[in-house]
C-alpha cells in the first residue's frame, strides 16, 4: 500500500470520510472560494473551480453551500480571504511528506503543522527538498465491486489514461494531470461509477515501512495533519506492506 492516492482506500475502509463529513466540507468550500477568488466564478473557464465543485458534489455537498462559496470567492458574498501554503517535510524512517493548505493566518497553520511533525517525531523541511520526489497526476478510485477489471481497463485507456492497478477493494486509474476531465468524461460517459476522483501527488520512489508501530507513527502524523482545518492535502511516499495494514486495520 504506498502513500498516494491508496490514502483515499484506507480511509474508505475505516469509514473516516464519513465520520468527518463536516471537515470535508469545510476543507471543499475552502478550496471553492480560493478558485472561484483566483479564476473566476465561470467552471468552464476555470478547471481548479470545476474541480473543486466535482467534489463537493462527490462529498454530496448541497449545491446552495456550493453557490454561496463561488460568490465568497468572486466577492458577490463577503467572506474570509485564503492564501495558498505548502511544507515539507519527514516522518521517522526518511519517509517524505508535502502538506497543501488553504490559511487565513500562515504564521498559526506554520506553526500548527511544525508541532505535529514534532509530536510524531518527524521534522519540517526546506522548500523544495521533498517535492521534487513526486508527480502530479491525476487519480480516479473505483470499488472493485462497481466494475469488472478486464472492461473497466479497456474503458480507462480508452478514454486517456496512463495506467491502471487493482487492489482487493478498488481499482486505481492514473492520468496526465491536463488530462483529468477528459478521462473523467470518459468514464462518466461509459456510466462508470467513480468512488472519487483528484490530483494528487505521485511518489516517484516508495519508503517501505516494516513495523506496526513505525506504520502507526507514519499513518497518525498523516492523519493528524489531514485533521487541521487549514490543511487541505497530504501526500507521502510510505509503503506499508498489507500483512501491517490488516493489523492496523482492526484496532
Amino acid at each position: 500500500m504506498s502513500g498516494h492516492s491508496k490514502w483515499s482506500s484506507i480511509k474508505h475502509k475505516k469509514g473516516a470520510l464519513d465520520a468527518k463529513r463536516g471537515k470535508i466540507f469545510t476543507k471543499i468550500i475552502r478550496e471553492i472560494t480560493v478558485a472561484a477568488k483566483d479564476g473566476g466564478g465561470d467552471q468552464d473557464a476555470n478547471a481548479r473551480l470545476r474541480l473543486a465543485v466535482q467534489k463537493a458534489k462527490d462529498a454530496n455537498m448541497p449545491a446552495d453551500n456550493i453557490e454561496r462559496g463561488i460568490k465568497k470567492g468572486t466577492g458577490e458574498l463577503e467572506g474570509v480571504s485564503y492564501e495558498n501554503v505548502s511544507f515539507e517535510g519527514y516522518a521517522p524512517g526518511g519517509v517524505a511528506i508535502i502538506v497543501e493548505g488553504l490559511t487565513d493566518n500562515k504564521n498559526r497553520t506554520t506553526s500548527e503543522v511544525r508541532s505535529t511533525f514534532t509530536k510524531r517525531n518527524g521534522n519540517m523541511a526546506g522548500a523544495g527538498s521533498v517535492v521534487f520526489q513526486f508527480e502530479k497526476k491525476g487519480i480516479f478510485l473505483v470499488k472493485t465491486e462497481d466494475a469488472v477489471e478486464e472492461d473497466l481497463m479497456d474503458i480507462a485507456l480508452e478514454a486517456g489514461a496512463e495506467d491502471f492497478t487493482a487492489d482487493e477493494d478498488f481499482y486505481e486509474i492514473t492520468c496526465a494531470p491536463q488530462e483529468f476531465d477528459i478521462v473523467r468524461t470518459g468514464l462518466t460517459e461509459k456510466n462508470v461509477k467513480i468512488e472519487s476522483g483528484e490530483l494528487s501527488m505521485i511518489p516517484k520512489n516508495s519508503v517501505k515501512v516494516e513495523s506496526v508501530e513505525g506504520a502507526r507513527t507514519v499513518l497518525g502524523l498523516v492523519e493528524d495533519l489531514e485533521d487541521n482545518d487549514d490543511i487541505q492535502n497530504v501526500y507521502s511516499n510510505f509503503d506499508i506492506p498489507d500483512e501491517i495494514l490488516k493489523q492496523l486495520e482492526t484496532e
